[in-house]
Order: structure tokens, then sequence, then C-alpha cells
């Protein structure tokens, strides 16, 4: 048995990277926790707009809060779907988990007034996602 490593074989699972499927398990998590994130944000948005820090003429984006409550709910739904889908290790799934944590990033920057040091966060942990499902989803290859 030797202690040095040499080309994997053919016949090895693609699953034996250990960072890798860590990687890919924290990001699909991520997914589905800012996916939440966002719709519950988006309830807010619709129910109680007096919670957030702005007006709706305050923000970066000029919209009335009901319309920014849609867009959060119902991309917090596809953000959460592409984390679910991500746990596959399909290579659409990582795709899609990349467009959806971008997506959510860009909604943060445009939400940046109302909610400065979530949409803060939740900006870093997008980019932590993509970063997690670039980087380490090739090595998560299907057998």
């Amino acid at each position: 048995m030797s202690l040095t490593a040499g080309p994997r074989s053919s016949r090895e699972s693609s699953f034996d990277v250990p960072g890798a499927y860590g990687w890919i398990g924290f990001a699909s998590l991520i997914l589905v926790l800012l996916g939440c994130f966002h719709a519950i944000q988006g309830l807010v948005a619709l129910f109680d707009d007096e919670k957030y820090a702005v007006t709706d003429s305050g923000l970066i984006v000029s919209v009335d809060y009901t319309a920014w409550g849609w867009v959060h709910l119902i991309g917090g739904i596809i953000v959460a779907a592409a984390g679910v889908a991500l746990f596959s290790g399909r290579l659409w799934a990582r795709i899609v988990g990349v467009v959806a944590a971008f997506a959510s990033a860009i909604v943060n920057i445009s939400f940046l007034s109302a909610y400065p040091i979530w949409s803060t966060i939740m900006i870093a942990m997008d980019v932590l996602v993509i970063w997690a499902i670039t980087v380490h989803g090739a090595e998560m290859k299907e057998n």
C-alpha cells in the first residue's frame, strides 16, 4: 500500500473527494436557508412594510414594497428549490444554483438601503455559495 497519491482509476467513485462533498452540501443547505430568508423578507414586505429602514422611494430601485415582496417570495422559492436540487450533484443543478445565488445577490444589492446589514450578510453568503459550487462542483460528477 503506497502513501503517495497517484492517478485515480476509472473504477473509483467520483465522491472520493471529501472536501467537495462537504462544500456542495454546505452550498445546498445555505441555498435552502437563503431561499427561506428571501421568502420571509418577501412576506414582511407584503404584509408590514413599516419594518424597513427607508420608504420605497429611498430604495436603489424605487419600486413599491408590494412588488419587492413578490420578487423576494418567488425568488426565495426558486433559490430554495435550487438548493434542494443541488443535493443531487447534477450539472444542471449546479448551473441553477450559481444562477440563483447570483440573482439573489443582485436582488440584495438593490434592496441594500432597506435592510443594510441583513442584505450584506445575504450577499456574502451568496458569494460563498457561488465559490463553493464553481470550485468544488466538478468534483461531484455523477457516477
